[in-house]
């Protein structure tokens, strides 16, 4: 089953598909049954004291010259092997009850859910499909929206991360935002001696759409802005694409 569909805004959290998962359930109540009974233990615990209790009248009995020293080393490897046994009907459990943590891993892998606040910008499938191994869903993280600056290499050393830009999206009644440097590129590209600049821009409220030009207004601003959301990493089911907007260097540059 898919409970969202193309444009959906969905929560961090929140469940977006559901795989079929009758078998992975009836394994997470075996494995649950077999990690929360004790009863191997309870039993190896009744019979080490029921060992130890002969061990102690058999070591009264040898003194008192009532038994043979065979007699008391046969009852202390009874007590031994008594401790042993316990000792293995614990291990068990730890077994078991890692066993219940992988079954119930593998159960939770059938409830895909959002791994960040976005949109859903493609559906791959429809409800009764057979999930292969290809993408499900992709999304969208809107806040922050990620803007790619191409500037001129004459502005190498004129920008650094940290720094605030002012930018203006070429949008009907937009105003200017500030936006902060992440990352600046190593590399000058040859070709057109330019080099890329990448910046975060918050946008609360997804007011501002993904993929929508912008322009540079004056040079970048010295002080560094207020720090903003960390972009989570890529989960494997359905590969987010954070929204990206691309930015023009200022003019005259």
């Amino acid at each position: 089953s898919v409970s969202v569909d193309r444009g959906d805004s969905v929560r961090s959290g929140q469940v977006l598909v559901q795989l079929d998962s009758e078998v992975e359930k009836s394994n997470f109540e075996t494995a649950r049954s077999r990690a929360t009974q004790d009863t191997d233990i309870r039993a190896a615990e009744s019979n080490l004291a029921l060992a130890q209790q002969r061990h102690a009248r058999a070591v009264g009995l040898v003194q008192e010259g009532f038994a043979s020293p065979q007699t008391l080393e046969q009852v202390k490897t009874e007590r031994d092997v008594a401790e042993q046994k316990l000792l293995q009907a614990q291990a068990q459990k730890v077994i078991n009850n890692h066993e219940w943590s992988l079954v119930k891993a593998q159960l939770g892998l059938r409830t895909l859910k959002s791994p960040f606040n976005g949109v859903v910008v493609e559906r791959f499938v429809s409800p009764g499909e057979r999930a292969e191994d290809k993408p499900l869903l992709r999304l969208a993280m809107l806040d922050p929206l990620r803007v790619e600056l191409v500037m001129p290499a004459s502005r190498w050393g004129s920008i650094a991360p940290g720094d605030t830009v002012a930018l203006l999206p070429e949008l009907p009644q937009a105003s200017t935002v500030l936006a902060r440097v992440t990352h600046i590129d190593k590399m000058i590209d040859a070709a057109s001696n330019t080099f890329r600049v990448r910046l975060s821009l918050p946008n609360p409220g997804n007011r501002l759409p993904a993929g929508a030009r912008c322009r540079v207004e004056g040079a970048a601003a010295s002080q560094a802005a207020a720090p903003l959301p960390a972009t989570p990493a890529q989960p494997v089911a359905w590969p987010p694409r954070t929204g990206a907007t691309r930015a023009s260097p200022p003019p005259g540059t």
